[in-house]
């Protein structure tokens, strides 16, 4: 069997060895050398022909978000493979956008990461599950803070169903009619949801339920 050739990438000495000293370990994998910064690692590149390249992201001289850029640009057939550590999880989408194809946290277990690298190589992508867990909880938090700054998640339902009624022309005795409420209790819904969604007139309310697709043209 053909082993994965690699090239790990990190400016922490101790690390980069470690990783190195595991991989020699398996029959899988072998690395053909190490680098401490993006510019040696583009260097290495260019003269070892890796098949996967193990990159640390936070670097001095040219950190792993530049050097992942240039391997994927000028070198496709390299598969890039983050290691990364919690604190620098804000990184991860700009190093998807470069190229990236996977993510390994730094604690991971030797056959973690081993799997890891044989996914990649085979063209797949691959998150392992501490760096998928933290990933989900940002996105949660995120979705959440969307929510939150958007107007139209306080509304109520009733108050989303009667600003779709009134942006489709309704009146408010036909809505009320319709929604087995007293015109009274119809106002009182209107104004609250006009007061915040911050809309002054009718006109202004069917432009903004037309920009949220609640109604059409």
């Amino acid at each position: 069997m053909e082993k994965i050739k690699l090239l790990v990438v990190d400016d922490h000495t101790i690390v980069r060895e470690g990783i190195s000293a595991l991989l020699e370990l398996s029959p899988e994998t072998e690395v053909l050398g190490e680098a401490a910064n993006g510019k040696e690692a583009l260097e290495m590149v260019k003269k070892l022909s890796p098949d996967v390249v193990l990159m640390d992201i936070i670097m001095p001289i040219m950190d792993g978000l530049e050097a992942t850029r240039y391997i994927c640009k000028d070198y496709p057939a390299v598969k890039v493979l983050v290691l990364t550590q919690y604190d620098d999880r804000e990184h991860v989408f700009e190093v998807v956008e470069a190229g990236a194809v996977g993510f390994i946290d730094k604690s991971t277990v030797s056959s973690e990461l081993v799997r890891g690298i044989r996914a990649v190589h085979r063209g797949d992508s691959f998150l392992s599950p501490q760096v998928a867990r933290y990933l989900v909880d940002d996105f949660r938090y995120e979705s959440a803070d969307r929510r939150n700054r958007d107007p139209y998640a306080q509304l109520t339902n009733r108050e989303r169903e009667i600003l779709k009624l009134l942006a489709e022309g309704y009146t408010t005795r036909e809505i009320a009619g319709l929604l087995v409420l007293s015109p009274k209790t119809v106002e009182g819904h209107k104004t609250r949801l006009m007061a915040k969604l911050d809309l002054r007139n009718r006109v202004e309310l069917v432009k903004y339920a037309m920009r949220k697709g609640i109604v059409k043209i």
